[in-house]
């Protein structure tokens, strides 16, 4: 399994956004879009406000795979569901980064967003 190198977190975490980019069932990617990114340890998260019934949620349904870019890196990513335990530290990072913005920030905080937490494995 490929990891994120250190700089590539750093970077990536310290982003404001990451523009993201799902395939379809023939390889090609959609168009971009832009969301929130966090970082949790050696881990990078997004999520869905509409939870998963969001377009690009659904999107990613296809391959689970797909490209992202936030802070001058850009690859190529496996899209994986992250495990309820790991919500805690997601919610905390995304409090950190983007507490500033309190009616914002918890629409990513509630039950239906958390549910559509993904993990983003370089690959």
């Amino acid at each position: 399994m490929t990891q994120w190198t250190e700089n590539e977190l750093d970077r990536i975490g310290s982003a404001e956004e990451l523009d993201l980019e799902s395939e379809r069932g023939d390889g090609t990617l959609r168009d971009r879009v832009t969301m929130w990114v966090v970082r949790d340890g050696d881990n990078v998260y997004v999520r869905s406000v509409k939870g998963r019934g969001g377009p690009w949620f659904r999107g990613i349904q296809t391959r689970h795979q797909g490209r992202v870019h936030a802070g001058g890196v850009n690859k190529d990513v496996t899209f994986e569901e992250a495990d309820p335990s790991e919500y805690t530290g997601v919610d905390a990072a995304y409090r950190r980064k983007y507490g500033r913005y309190t009616s914002i920030v918890e629409h990513v905080l509630t039950a239906h967003s958390r549910e559509s937490t993904l993990k983003l494995v370089p690959r």
